[in-house]
């Protein structure tokens, strides 16, 4: 029997949910340390519709969007530059890291984000 895919299927709500389904393994890697609060205490979503778009991640407190970029994003810088114009049209900062830095130099990524985030979470007390 034939399943049909209903106009549901093609919210940006579903499209992100299939995407935290299916992960890259450098998207993976990034959760992992950003997950549950492990970076400096600061909270974070991943695969979180924005208007037209889906961000990558996204910590709401720090006001930040981190996107990984593959290969084919170098053949589409005009669609990316639309969509931080976008982003930052919401009040929110972008910051992009290839997912090979990620795979190579993921504590390098985490002090970038951790620094663009203004350090620890001010929630995070001595000791």
């Amino acid at each position: 029997m034939a399943t049909f895919k209903t106009l549901k299927d093609n919210t940006p709500r579903d499209r992100a949910r299939a995407l935290r389904r299916n992960d890259t393994d450098a998207e993976a890697r990034l959760w992992n340390a950003l997950r549950a609060r492990r970076l400096g205490g600061w909270r974070w979503r991943r695969q979180v519709p924005k208007g037209p778009f889906i961000v990558d991640f996204l910590c709401v407190e720090a006001g930040l969007v981190v996107e990984l970029d593959g290969g084919q994003h170098s053949e589409q810088v005009a669609y990316d530059t639309r969509r931080t114009a976008y982003l930052e049209g919401l009040g929110l900062r972008v910051i992009r890291f290839w997912n090979s830095a990620v795979l190579t130099n993921r504590e390098g990524v985490c002090d970038t984000i951790l620094d663009a985030c203004g350090g620890e979470h001010p929630s995070v007390g001595p000791g």
